[in-house]
């Protein structure tokens, strides 16, 4: 008689072992005990870890597999399949098969078998069934990283989780861990992670905070974050009450640090108070702090996932940079101080205050209020005011204060620029740069230089040839559609929620309306003193705008919005896909809509979405004219989302499905193909990640497991499946071509006649991605599972 089973006390076994959903976040999925087997082999199976009974096939071998015995090749009827791994054996075996070129993923340009044998959970790891391909090896790298994450030495895995439809797989993570992992809070617990700045060049890796003038409370509490936290060497500064003068702001170039935010006042679990840090998101990689017009778009990726408290939070924030700051930073640091991004504040709030919780009207309002009235104020002291008004034309630019070169650069960054003037002193560029930045040597044309070069980093547009050397004296369209927007948001705010009258509460200048050279020497208009704000004043400011940008920005005879130089007083004739955004503020005409998507949209349109601008405007590249990130043929979330969403308000639906189809399409396959890549940007002609740009790209480098993708792009990709019908949402997860489910384009076009006019590549878009690489691999014919 055989003896009675004893297995250890508190074992899962695999037949009890189950989960409702099989594509839970790894948190819950992974969340249990080690699994095991019923086997009266349980010793010899289970305790030694896992042990392959062959020995896995490399390279010319791979095909070679036993005809019978216990390999399942094929499905069995019963439940669905799973299996029985030990987590780091096969990390081992995987990265050791399949990561060819060493880079710890497993993608299109590994020379690997793509092929692998896992013993199923229901045989106790005897029986084996081949995985194969680029996603599900992929998949299975990511699993096991994630088991690891969570202290699983063996795990049973559900094959559902590695053919998971990639849709699904990467809107499920963004919502469930790339929003988590890009979370931050600045206050004793979160300094730790966010001070570390890789953009910091003076090579002091103490971290330095910088609390704003009349915030004693707050001061107080990171010397005592400091006291209580050695280790840190936290190094705690008091700014000056107008934090963001040109010279105090070089001054601390020497000395960068990270800019206290918002706190709320919590209980500190001892019967006493103390403050706590607002958290918000990041946009990834190296940019480790809160920017500007990235944090709108990250908003409404929040927003579709329902994350309403944590985009609120990044509001408040704006509130407090506002208030402490002057305006809203271009990132949270002290070499911004000088420095804001494009303006997107009002629809941020509306937007969010459209969904906050009904249950409490009057905190609602009053949340509403501060960020109206905080966008006033920016309103009123940056983008009206001086230097960034141009009193002539009445048209907005981005113009920042500032001294000397940008400190948050590469070191050899602007090394090209210096040598002349450094050679023309007789000193090596370094000494030159120091001798410049402290005022010693005077080179007006570099003065000019940077003021632009500034200005470009302000638009968040940095860098491109259409801002090349004059960005700081152009009125751009993006700029003035988006003061436009905070006009009728403004106005629409005061008369639908606080019955037609608010009451600004803060003291600043009120800008003279209209701007004008007479309007700045005279006294101001009596009505423009009130600090009582009517819709009537705030709709004349939008009207005045869009006649300014009729007058000065649209070319009635090339169908598109161009830039306006107030300087040379003539359009910049650069072709900017940015001239889309008057749609997202309505600041077109019907027929100047209708001229936008019939004449000029074709030529932004290719084959992975919309391109920064044209290959003619951005002109020939050679090794002295390199590409620039924002130019020809890269493509970016904001100009996708922003694009979509005007097309759809003037009623093209389909056309705005149809970019975002090619969007999601092109994010789609990197995720399918890399390992599940979501970068910042992309090269939308080749469909690749893998740009030729100063910046290289972002958000491209992790181990096994993508951590955060990229804040804008995580949006866009939540963003676009809202605009997908069920048919176009299928076709995506199919990683099905556009170029295959459009088959002809919404105004008829054949698909030859697409190609030539859209600069629309008829290859296969992984053989673009290949030859990209430079690897010299044959084109591989594309396959989800290969």
């Amino acid at each position: 008689m055989a003896p009675a089973l004893n297995h250890p006390s508190g074992v899962t076994f695999v037949d009890d072992h189950s989960h409702p959903h099989v594509n839970l976040d790894a948190s819950v999925y992974y969340a249990g005990g080690e699994v095991h087997s019923r086997s009266r082999t349980y010793s010899q199976s289970q305790t030694h870890g896992y042990n392959p009974r062959k020995t896995p096939a490399f390279q010319n071998d791979w095909h070679k597999r036993a005809r019978r015995l216990s390999h399942d090749e094929k499905s069995v009827a019963g439940p669905p399949r799973r299996f029985l791994i030990d987590v780091e054996e096969t990390i081992r075996v995987v990265l050791e098969q399949e990561d060819t070129d060493g880079d710890f993923q497993i993608s299109v340009t590994d020379a690997g078998p793509k092929m692998m044998a896992l013993g199923t959970a229901t045989s106790n790891g005897f029986k084996s069934f081949d995985i194969r391909g680029t996603y599900m090896l992929s998949n299975l790298l990511q699993e096991l990283a994630l088991a690891r994450d969570h202290n699983r030495k063996r795990i049973v895995l559900d094959e559902a989780r590695l053919t998971e439809n990639p849709v699904d797989r990467l809107s499920r993570m963004i919502k469930h861990s790339f929003w988590h992992s890009l979370t931050r809070r600045i206050d004793g617990d979160g300094l730790e992670i966010i001070t570390a700045d890789p953009k910091n060049r003076t090579g002091r890796v103490n971290p330095r905070i910088y609390v704003p003038h009349g915030e004693p409370a707050m001061a107080d509490y990171y010397r005592r974050v400091a006291k209580e936290k050695p280790h840190m060497n936290l190094d705690v500064q008091v700014l000056p009450p107008k934090p963001d003068d040109p010279h105090f702001v070089k001054s601390l170039n020497s000395k960068p640090g990270l800019l206290a935010l918002a706190m709320n006042e919590v209980d500190d679990g001892a019967g006493g108070k103390t403050l706590k840090g607002i958290p918000f998101i990041v946009p990834g990689a190296r940019f480790n702090e809160l920017y500007n017009w990235d944090s709108y778009f990250i908003a409404l990726g929040l927003l579709v996932d329902g994350q309403i408290s944590m985009a609120k939070g990044m509001v408040d924030h704006f509130i407090f940079e506002i208030k402490h700051y002057g305006k809203i930073l271009n990132g949270s640091r002290s070499y911004y101080l000088c420095r804001t991004q494009p303006p997107f504040l009002t629809d941020m709030a509306l937007q969010i205050y459209n969904q906050l919780d009904r249950s409490d009207v009057d905190a609602n309002r009053a949340w509403l209020k501060r960020a109206i009235q905080a966008a006033i104020k920016e309103y009123h002291t940056i983008w009206v005011a001086g230097p960034r008004i141009d009193p002539k034309t009445g048209l907005s630019r981005y113009r920042p204060d500032g001294l000397g070169i940008p400190p948050e650069t590469e070191a050899t960054h602007f090394t090209h620029i210096l040598e002349p003037y450094a050679a023309k002193h007789g000193l090596s560029v370094l000494e030159f740069s120091e001798k410049y930045n402290d005022g010693i040597l005077k080179e007006p044309e570099l003065d000019e230089y940077f003021l632009h070069d500034r200005a470009v980093r302000e638009s968040g547009h940095d860098t491109t040839y259409r801002f090349e050397k004059r960005c700081a004296n152009l009125g751009t369209i993006d700029l003035q559609c988006l003061l436009y927007k905070y006009e009728v948001d403004i106005g629409t705010a005061i008369r639908e929620v606080f019955d037609d009258e608010l009451d600004l509460e803060e003291d600043f200048d009120l800008a003279p309306f209209p701007p004008s050279v007479k309007s700045y020497a005279d006294p101001y208009r009596e009505r423009s003193k009130s600090r009582k704000q009517n819709s009537e004043e705030w709709f004349e400011r939008a009207d005045y705008r869009r006649d300014m940008i009729d007058r000065f920005l649209w070319n009635e005879n090339k169908g598109l919005y161009f830039d306006y130089d107030t300087v040379a007083e003539k359009q910049i004739l650069y072709e900017s896909v940015t001239a889309f955004w008057a749609l997202w503020a309505g600041c077109a005409s019907e027929d100047q809509c209708w001229k936008l998507v019939s004449r000029s949209l074709k030529k932004f349109e290719v084959l992975g979405g919309l391109v920064s601008g044209t290959e003619e405007s951005r002109g020939k590249i050679s090794l002295d004219r390199p590409n620039r990130q924002w130019d020809y043929p890269y493509a970016w979330p904001p100009h996708q989302i922003m694009t979509w969403v005007g097309l759809e308000r003037y009623g093209y639906l389909e056309e705005a499905q149809r970019l975002a189809y090619r969007f999601l399409y092109m994010m789609t396959t990197a995720f399918v193909d890399f390992n599940g890549v979501v970068p910042e940007k992309f090269d939308a002609v080749k469909l690749s990640h893998l740009v030729d740009a100063e910046y290289g790209n972002q958000g491209i480098d992790f181990k096994m497991v993508p951590r955060e993708g990229f804040g804008w792009m995580n949006s866009a990709y939540q963003v676009g499946l809202s605009f997908m019908t069920t048919h176009m949402r299928r076709a995506v997860a199919a990683c099905t071509s556009p170029e295959v489910f459009f088959g002809a384009n919404a105004s008829g076009v054949t698909v030859e006649s697409t190609l030539h006019t859209n600069n629309l590549p008829s290859s296969d878009p992984l053989a673009y991605a290949m030859e990209n690489l430079d690897l010299g691999f044959p084109p591989v014919q594309y396959d989800i599972h290969g």
